[in-house]
């Protein structure tokens, strides 16, 4: 659950790091670079205990589904409460092959 939480967290930062800058198109994209690196830190300081403690009780490739899972649920989160976009229904059918992801690899 700490690996979980974790990576939520770090995800959290990262989504930030990558497109909250789209928010702001009038900075000059040094700026934008620049302060994404600053939010991308503490992305770092995130994943990587993250990690290091989830490896051993997840396996390599769950780790990665379970990143790529929480990536793509903090992102729809960020993409409609922060960017103000809509979601569609092919979103919801994209996320439920990502739930038949998580079966797969998690699957004895």
């Amino acid at each position: 659950m700490r690996t979980v939480l974790l990576l939520v967290l770090s995800n959290t930062f990262m989504t930030f790091a990558w497109y909250g800058h789209l928010k702001h198109r009038d900075w000059p994209l040094w700026l934008a670079i620049v302060s994404s690196w600053g939010i991308a830190f503490f992305e770092y300081c995130l994943a990587v205990p993250a990690n290091r403690w989830g490896y051993g009780r997840f396996t390599l490739p769950q780790l990665k589904v379970i990143q790529e899972v929480v990536t793509l649920g903090v992102f729809a989160v960020f993409a409609v409460v922060f960017m103000r976009q809509k979601l569609h229904l092919n979103h919801l059918w994209a996320g439920l092959c990502l739930v038949g992801a998580v079966f797969f690899t998690f699957r004895r």
